[in-house]
């Protein structure tokens, strides 16, 4: 079983008044996570006997959309943003410097979140599990670039939520 570590901070403090337990919800999605990908797919690139850090932001739209400008060059918030160590062409050697690897970094605005969660007309709390596991799933290698991605990412998605009683989100 991979060990792993889930490193919170709190840019924008009306995170603890929107979702008082955001970290233990946070801590839950990412062992759920985790042990679905761990049983379900190939995560053989992730050594043996190593703490594997994610580092998750709560932040807002500010912020986010300011990231989303300079890495992608989108000028406008989104509900969350990746960014995988995998990508680093360094990642394999610094799997085996290490004594802890540094999956990457996860970002969440809260208003883009609120925002949708009331348009999808679902719990803020359910929007924002997906959310987390959408990104997880990012910085673990899944994408949905290509619709045979997408559907391979989305059917995770939907079976993690599921073992977290959320109700499938792409059910029309």
């Amino acid at each position: 079983m991979i060990k792993t570590e889930l490193n919170i901070s709190m840019e924008d403090s009306h995170w603890k008044t929107t979702l008082p337990d955001v970290e233990k919800i946070s801590h839950t999605v990412l062992e759920t996570t985790f042990a679905y990908v761990e049983k379900h797919h190939n995560l053989n690139f992730l050594p043996d006997q190593k703490n594997i850090l994610v580092s998750l932001c709560l932040s807002n739209d500010q912020t986010v959309q300011r990231l989303n400008k300079e890495f992608r060059n989108i000028d406008r918030p989104t509900n969350v943003l990746s960014f995988a160590a995998l990508d680093d062409p360094d990642f394999a050697k610094d799997c085996k410097l290490f004594d802890e690897i540094e999956l990457g970094d996860i970002i969440i605005a809260l208003e883009t979140t609120q925002k949708e969660a009331v348009e999808k007309n679902i719990s803020f709390a359910d929007h924002y599990c997906h959310l987390l596991t959408h990104g997880l799933l990012h910085i673990l290698g899944f994408d949905h670039r290509q619709d045979d991605e997408a559907e391979y990412m989305e059917s995770f998605e939907t079976n993690i939520l599921q073992a977290l009683s959320i109700a499938d989100p792409y059910r029309e």
